[in-house]
C-alpha cells in the first residue's frame, strides 16, 4: 500500500533468473502496478505475462467489485504492457490513456489501438480523478520512445515508469548496486534524455517515487535523485580501479593478479571481473562506477579474445565515456589485443589512456613485472593527469 487511496498491485517474480534474456538476477524482479482509488479509478500499468494470474487477483481484490475508469499506459514494453488486451476485454467501458506513440505500439503488439477508447495525452496534460489528478510528463528514450510518466499532485507521488527501477524484490535492503546495474545496462545509453527528464520534474514536490521495477522509494529521495544525476552525466561514483580481464589458459589471469596485488598494496580500491565467467552486466556497471579501469586480454584470431570484445561492445552501446583506461595484452606470436581494444576505446567520448601499455609474450616475465610496477604507480597518480582521473 502506498496510501489509503493509492494501492500497490504488482507482483514479485522470484523465479526469473534472466531479465530481458540477458541480465542475470540474484533475487528475481518485480513488475509494479498501482491503482488510484477515487471518484474515478485509474490502474497504473499492467505486468509481465508471467505474472498475469497473481496480478489479476491483486487487481480484483483491490477493486472489490468496482470497475476502473482508466488504464494509464506509461510504457509498452511487454514486462509492463502484456496484459493491456486482457484488461481491456474484462472492463469494456475502461478508457486507455497514452500518447500518440503509445497507441502505435499498441497496434503492433495487439492488432488494435482501441481507437474508440483512447485518451491521448501530451506533455503537461492533466487527468482529473476527483481528489487526485495526474499530470503527464513525456520521457522519450527513457528508455523507449513512447515512455511517459505522471505526477499525482495531491499525494505528491511520481510514477516514474522504468526510471528509478532496480533488480530484486520489494524488501531487498540494499538499493544502490542493483539500481546502478539496472540503470547502466538498460537506461544508460540515454543519459542526455535522463538529464532532460530530471530537469522537467525538478519543479514537482515529489514525496514518493513509484517505479515499474523494484521498491517504492520514499525518504531520502534526494539521494536517489542525486544518483540519477550522477549516472546520467556519466560521472564516476567512486575513486578506484575496475579491472576486467579475459584469459584463455591462465597466464593473463596471473598477470592481472600481480597488478591487483600491487595496487592494493599501494592502498588502491580495486574490483576485479573475469569476463569469461561472469554476466557482463556486473562489469559494465562497475566500469561506469569507478574512475579508472584496466583491461587485460589475450590476442585472438588477429584481434582480441571474444569475451573482451563483447564487453567493449557493451560499453560502447551504453555510451561509455569520461574515463582513464590502462591496457594489457597477451600474445604468443602476433600480439593484436592491445591495438584492437585501443581502436574500439578511441571511438568513445573522453577516453584517456594511462601508460605504459603492456605486452606479455605468453607468460609474464621480469620485465613485465617492472612494467606492472610502473603502471600501478601511474594508475595511483591518475596516469593521464586529467580531471577525469582525479
Amino acid at each position: 500500500m502506498i496510501s489509503e487511496s493509492i494501492k500497490y498491485v504488482g507482483v514479485e517474480d522470484k523465479s526469473l533468473d534472466i531479465f530481458e534474456s540477458q541480465y542475470s538476477l540474484k533475487n528475481g524482479v518485480t513488475y509494479n502496478s498501482y491503482i488510484i482509488l477515487d471518484d474515478e479509478i485509474a490502474i497504473m500499468d499492467t505486468v509481465d505475462l508471467r505474472a498475469q494470474a497473481q496480478w489479476t487477483q491483486n487487481v480484483e481484490t483491490t477493486l472489490n467489485g468496482k470497475n476502473p475508469n482508466y488504464l494509464i499506459v506509461s510504457h509498452m514494453e511487454p514486462d509492463h504492457g502484456a496484459n493491456i488486451f486482457l484488461l481491456a476485454q474484462k472492463y469494456p467501458d475502461m478508457k486507455i490513456v497514452g500518447n500518440v506513440k503509445t497507441f502505435v505500439m499498441m497496434e503492433q503488439f495487439f492488432g488494435t489501438d482501441f481507437k474508440e477508447r483512447q485518451v491521448v495525452v501530451k506533455e503537461g496534460d492533466v487527468l482529473e480523478l476527483g481528489h487526485h489528478s495526474l499530470q503527464f510528463v513525456m520521457a522519450p528514450m527513457v528508455h523507449w520512445p513512447e515512455v511517459m510518466m505522471s505526477y499525482e499532485k495531491t499525494e505528491k507521488v511520481f510514477f516514474s515508469a522504468d526510471a528509478f527501477g532496480r533488480f530484486g524484490l520489494l524488501d531487498d535492503q540494499e538499493w544502490i548496486s542493483e539500481a546502478r546495474r539496472y540503470y547502466y545496462n538498460i537506461v544508460g545509453k540515454y543519459g542526455l534524455q535522463v538529464q532532460s527528464l530530471l530537469k522537467k520534474v525538478s519543479v514537482f514536490d515529489i514525496q514518493t517515487i513509484c517505479p515499474l521495477h523494484g521498491p517504492v522509494l520514499v525518504s531520502p529521495l534526494d539521494e536517489y535523485i542525486k544518483n540519477y544525476q550522477l549516472w546520467s552525466s556519466y560521472q564516476a561514483q567512486e575513486a578506484g580501479v575496475m579491472v576486467a580481464y579475459a584469459s584463455i589458459h591462465g597466464h593473463t589471469t596471473l598477470a592481472v593478479d600481480y597488478l591487483v596485488e600491487k595496487l592494493r598494496m599501494l592502498g588502491e580500491n580495486v574490483v576485479v571481473h573475469d569476463l569469461t565467467r561472469e554476466d557482463l552486466s556486473y562489469a559494465v556497471s562497475d566500469a561506469f562506477a569507478y574512475d579508472r579501469i584496466v583491461l587485460a586480454a589475450c590476442s585472438y584470431d588477429g584481434g582480441v579474445f571474444p569475451p573482451m570484445e563483447d564487453f567493449l561492445n557493451h560499453l560502447k552501446s551504453k555510451n561509455y565515456q569520461k574515463r582513464c583506461v590502462s591496457l594489457i595484452e597477451n600474445g604468443s606470436w602476433a600480439p593484436s589485443a592491445l591495438k584492437t581494444m585501443k581502436t574500439t576505446l578511441e571511438t568513445m567520448k573522453g577516453i584517456e589512456f594511462i601508460e605504459p601499455f603492456i605486452t606479455i609474450r605468453s607468460a609474464m616475465n621480469e620485465q613485465n613485472k617492472t612494467e606492472m610496477n610502473q603502471l600501478a604507480e601511474e594508475i595511483m597518480k591518475g596516469g593521464c593527469q586529467s580531471e577525469i582521473c582525479m
